[in-house]
């Protein structure tokens, strides 16, 4: 074969090619019915059209309540369940629908730290044996996430929670990955604990330049380790922005309440302030509703909400927001967001008078 007929090399991916980007993700679980015949009657929305980038180095935090889909997308990240639609590129491959043999190198690189450490280790190996690397460099990774090199020797129930999820944490380290996907991995331990492993994985990260896509339900823990925050609802991005930027300025309702829940130490200024409730549950993820996802909850909520589905619609900062009554904005950024790529106009829809999508703007 000549070398014009030779298949080109694949190209090698760009310096400022995100590490992970996620387009248009949807995982649907079916729901089965019938005795003799096992008929489909309808899907789950586990996750709905989900878009995400994640740099080298860096840390996307996703949050929201029980239910909203967080851990099907960071399961789906990893390959541990299949998306119904839309691509997963990491490292620039797609790697929505790799075949289990392609996913061997995929697996070294991507690791995962699930939520309940006690579950996750296997009570009959040592942790020697659960970190899987050699006797050296097993010891090298409990010092590094603190705990006794000695330790190597030990069954999972000889240690705490907090440790057990230490010996996790090294598990996930010990093929030297560059993005570990966090299942809330604190959301089992008591709060002190939290912090220290919290303070843990911030200094890994400055010490390796490991990402983390780290899950929680807490907007609080992520605050200060991520770099930009997702917040989900119903199997929806429904915000996302630079970390600091969504504390100061929240603009969707449902992401202002969940900080709201944010707990305040002073007894004082937290009686003082003014919460915003969330009142009722979820809607079922079989049967979402029409339009807006979060209008059978939100005390902003018009007709204009059940009829149109709002698009995440771009904001000064980084900002993305899908709602129609956006908090915190004036009215020359909503028009001026009307103008942006991501606006509803853009995506060929009909773009709501600014008057009657924020009537609480200002």
């Amino acid at each position: 074969m000549s070398t014009a007929d030779a298949p080109a090399a694949p190209a090698a991916p760009r310096a400022d090619a995100p590490l992970l980007e996620v387009e248009h993700l949807v995982v649907h679980f079916p729901i089965k019915h019938g005795v003799l015949v096992n008929r489909t009657v309808g899907n789950v929305h586990a996750v709905d059209d989900v878009s995400l980038r994640l740099g080298q180095g860096e840390t996307l935090g996703v949050v929201g309540e029980s239910g909203c889909g967080k851990t099907t997308l960071v399961r789906a990240l990893a390959r541990l369940v299949d998306a119904t639609s839309g691509a997963i590129r990491f490292r620039g491959d797609d790697v929505t629908h790799c075949r289990q043999r392609e996913l061997v190198p995929l697996r070294r690189d991507l690791q995962m730290v699930f939520q309940d450490p006690q579950a996750s280790l296997n009570p009959r190996k040592r942790v020697g044996q659960i970190v899987g690397a050699p006797p050296e460099r097993t010891r090298e990774l409990l010092r590094r996430v603190g705990l006794d090199a000695e330790h190597v020797n030990r069954f999972p129930h000889e240690f705490s929670g907090g440790q057990r999820q230490r010996i996790g944490i090294a598990r996930a380290l010990a093929p030297d990955p560059c993005l570990i996907l966090l299942d809330e991995p604190v959301s089992a331990l008591d709060v002190s604990v939290q912090a220290q492993v919290v303070n843990l994985l911030d200094d890994l990260q400055d010490e390796l330049r490991v990402s983390y896509v780290f899950v929680a339900h807490d907007l609080s823990v992520v605050r200060h380790v991520s770099d930009r925050i997702a917040v989900m609802y119903l199997g929806k991005v429904v915000e996302s922005s630079p970390a600091e930027e969504l504390y100061v300025k929240p603009i969707h309702p449902y992401t202002a309440a969940l900080l709201d829940a944010v707990p305040i130490p002073d007894p004082r200024e937290s009686r003082a302030r003014a919460r915003r409730v969330v009142e009722g549950e979820p809607p079922n993820p079989a049967d979402p509703p029409s339009g807006c996802r979060f209008r059978t909850r939100c005390p902003r909520a018009t007709e204009l909400c059940a009829r149109v589905e709002p698009p995440l619609t771009a904001y000064a900062g980084g900002h993305l927001a899908a709602c129609h009554h956006p908090l915190n904005v004036s009215r020359e950024e909503i028009a001026a967001a009307a103008r942006s790529p991501l606006s509803p106009a853009t995506a060929g829809e009909a773009t709501p008078d600014p008057a009657e999508a924020a009537p609480g703007a200002r």
